[in-house]
């Protein structure tokens, strides 16, 4: 019996498992080490080791048997790590290594374990538990670590483990993100070593000037609830510093890594400065830091004078909107000139220095790696993209595409040329990539429409050693093969038509039922958004809409609409909804419906929307402000009073509730004039959240519904007991499916 597509989506995690990912690519080039679990349902990822211009690869660590066969056991940190980066796999699901690629270390149910990749085989170290965060020195002796708080080190061999900061008082951390910088800054780390391992830079969290908040389970009456501390939108964040803390003896070896002295404030204007946001630290110059106003209109890339703790302001940036966080910058070339990208309203361009080294003709998104022959980037079409890069007159060459780029440096230091690469099947259709890159050896992920899946090329630069392999210029990067997947093939195929629609050319993808004929009459709709900032839905992907076409199999004509605020389009289009989130977006989504209806088989009688979290948000305010347009939704777990949400995402659109209380009220569901529908229009709302989720809380969905109740309109509700944000749950996942398109079908009257 064929498994079901909502079966099979769930038990594969939307077709992730099994796939390779989280690489490392040794500084020579020969090793390439990554993550992958054993097959397509197997959650428990492993730790492998591939030989990189070979196809010899081998398990250095199995989760299983280091285990002995036991449940792997989560610390409460591990918990909010995972759910701060969306982790739903199992296993080992991080790991660092140090600066030769010789050694790796994992945390594993709270366990420290070392692996020799060189050799092979795994040990455990003896240390308190639960481990979170190790991380190696570059020079591979050393192992530190975070636990109940404190950071601590060990040496490698398993010899002398102490502590190096440790809590003053309760709420207060060593080495580890708050939650604004994991959840919304993408800055996941709290220490980093010097490049010479004798030195950490450690962050310091106060968490006590934060509110309270308490996550409950009514399922569980007997459990108590969970406090956490959750930073709402004008109330107070953690207070965070940087210290520098210099290991006694020479470094060598865990008896000697002892403090050398008390940890060094790192200073510079924390008040006008609050977030840390970024934080650098490489053999090419002195540690970097990114910190950001509380606005977030301002910030600076600081100097580090690692001596005294002393900082100097080596760039400084302001946006009248807000400026966004780039991952890879800043960062140092290896010739000292410092690495950043810039805005300016039609652009996003990547500087070396003083030297603005790309056009508007791309829009860049991300620093892959920073080396002696260049800078390798993502980036996507920019707003002047030629015909062939972006627009072409069918409307549709370049939508959601995401290239990856390397800017070769000249020998005189200048930036010579931006090249494309792609992997050996690519054909020169638009894709998703990303890469890594280890001297000469690049590992590059590519996901196009035309194949399920994402492929992972090897390339190699010809000449590198000396040959110029399979025939490739010299200086080129040219294929040397291909890391297996074992994720499962899904049961079903999609063909999207990607497109620009309407007079602002909205990005957008239209899914039609598998053997849809023209002449076979318009279909019901279902917008399918996410429809905000961070969250691309129109992707050159396969597999981003294979959920999309089996909703499309049960009868609708499925559209999904990137409208003003998502990203990939220009930084203008981005910061269209600055303190107005919620007009902009739902007037684009109205606008693409309308426009795609001139040129596809749309029923407008029927429209439905669906979406989560900030999808889930602008799926119930259509409903209740565009009952003209849009005749049911379901939403799942939707911001609907923004002045629950937390600071640093919130505040960047709509400011603060103190400062502007009239962008949160435009933007709330729960004060709207509209709450009740114009008359006689009041539609079908599903609500559904589940009780853990504490990133957005459950209070939206019940204050949303006690609203709409004490305004006489109806709705449902499917409160989702122990369930968090991400819904990891192969049950629930399933059956959330199969129940949105019943209520769907039922309120537009689908047979």
């Amino acid at each position: 019996m064929t498994t079901s597509f909502p079966r099979q989506s769930a038990r594969t995690q939307r077709f992730t498992l099994g796939s390779p990912r989280a690489f490392t690519v040794s500084p020579d080039g020969s090793r390439i080490v990554f993550l992958r679990s054993g097959g397509g349902t197997d959650r428990a990822n492993r730790l492998w080791v591939r030989d990189a211009r070979g196809t010899r690869e081998s398990v250095a660590a199995e989760p299983g048997e280091l285990l002995g066969g036991a449940a792997e056991e989560l610390s409460p940190e591990e918990r909010a790590r995972r759910e701060r980066s969306r982790e739903g796999s199992a296993g080992i699901v991080g790991y660092a290594t140090d600066m030769a690629v010789e050694r790796a270390v994992f945390a594993l149910s709270g366990r420290l374990f070392v692996s020799d990749l060189m050799s092979g085989g795994t040990r455990e170290l003896d240390t308190p538990t639960p481990v979170v965060d190790p991380r190696l020195s570059p020079d591979g002796r050393l192992v530190a670590y975070v636990c109940d708080g404190a950071l601590r080190v060990i040496g490698a061999d398993g010899a002398g483990d102490r502590v190096l900061a440790a809590p003053e008082a309760a709420g207060v951390t060593y080495g580890l993100a708050e939650f604004v910088a994991a959840e919304e800054m993408q800055r996941s780390r709290g220490f980093w070593w010097s490049p010479d391992s004798g030195s950490l830079l450690v962050s310091r969290a106060d968490d006590a000037p934060v509110r309270r908040w308490w996550i409950a389970d009514p399922a569980n009456p007997e459990q108590e609830p969970a406090k956490v501390a959750y930073p709402a939108a004008g109330t107070p964040n953690a207070e965070v510093s940087l210290h520098l803390l210099r290991l006694g003896g020479d470094g060598g070896d865990g008896a000697d890594a002892k403090p050398g002295g008390r940890p060094r404030p790192v200073e510079w204007d924390a008040e006008r400065y609050p977030y840390l946001a970024r934080v650098h630290w490489s053999p090419d110059g002195p540690p970097l830091l990114l910190v950001q106003a509380r606005n977030q209109r301002e910030q600076r890339v600081l100097g580090v004078d690692v001596e005294t703790g002393a900082t100097r302001t080596l760039h400084e940036e302001q946006d009248p909107d807000w400026l966004e966080l780039f991952p890879g910058i800043p960062s140092w070339t290896p010739d000292g000139r410092l690495v950043r990208i810039e805005d300016t309203p039609g652009a996003r361009t990547l500087h070396v220095g003083d030297e603005a080294v790309t056009t508007d003709a791309l829009l860049v998104r991300a620093v892959l790696d920073v080396s002696a022959d260049g800078v390798l980037f993502s980036a996507s079409p920019g707003a002047s993209a030629p015909s062939g890069e972006g627009k072409s007159e069918a409307g549709t060459r370049g939508v959601g595409d995401i290239g990856v780029f390397l800017a070769r440096r000249a020998p005189d230091g200048s930036i010579a040329a931006c090249e494309r690469l792609t992997g050996e099947d690519d054909d020169g259709a638009a894709h998703v990539a990303s890469a890594v890159r280890g001297g000469p050896t690049l590992v590059l992920s590519t996901a196009s429409l035309g194949r399920a899946g994402s492929r992972v090329s090897v390339l190699g630069l010809t000449g590198a050693d000396g040959e110029e392999s399979r025939g490739g210029p010299a200086g080129a990067f040219s294929p040397l093969g291909t890391v297996p997947s074992y994720a499962q093939e899904p049961t079903l195929t999609t063909e999207p038509l990607l497109t620009r629609t309407g007079e602002r050319e909205i990005p957008a993808a239209v899914v039609l039922p598998t053997g849809y004929r023209e002449g076979d009459g318009p279909l019901p709709v279902l917008m399918d958004p996410y429809g905000g900032p961070h969250g691309q839905r129109v992707v050159a992907a396969h597999n981003a809409y294979l959920t999309s076409q089996w909703f499309a199999d049960q009868g609708f004509a499925v559209v999904i609409a990137d409208g003003r605020g998502t990203p990939g389009h220009s930084p203008a289009w981005e910061k269209a909804i600055s303190h107005d989130i919620a007009g902009v977006t739902l007037d684009d989504q109205v606008d693409a419906l309308h426009a795609l209806a001139e040129e596809h088989p749309l029923d407008l009688s029927r429209v439905g929307i669906r979406g989560w979290s900030y999808g889930g948000y602008l799926a119930a305010m259509a409903v209740l402000r565009r009952p003209d347009v849009f005749h049911t939704a379901v939403a799942g777990a939707p911001v609907t009073d923004w002045r629950l949400y937390d600071t640093h995402y919130t505040e960047r659109y709509c400011g603060t509730p103190q400062d502007d209380p009239d962008a949160y009220a435009r933007a709330s569901l729960i004060t709207d004039d509209g709450l009740s529908g114009a008359a006689g229009q009041h539609r079908p709302l599903l609500l559904v959240h589940g009780l853990a989720d504490d990133n957005v809380a459950v209070a939206h969905t019940l204050r949303l519904s006690s609203a709409l109740l004490a305004a006489g309109r109806p709705h449902e509700m499917l409160p989702l007991s122990g369930v968090t944000h991400m819904t990891p749950q192969e049950q629930i996942a399933e059956n959330l499916l199969l129940l949105q398109v019943a209520f769907l079908k039922r309120t537009l009257g689908m047979s």
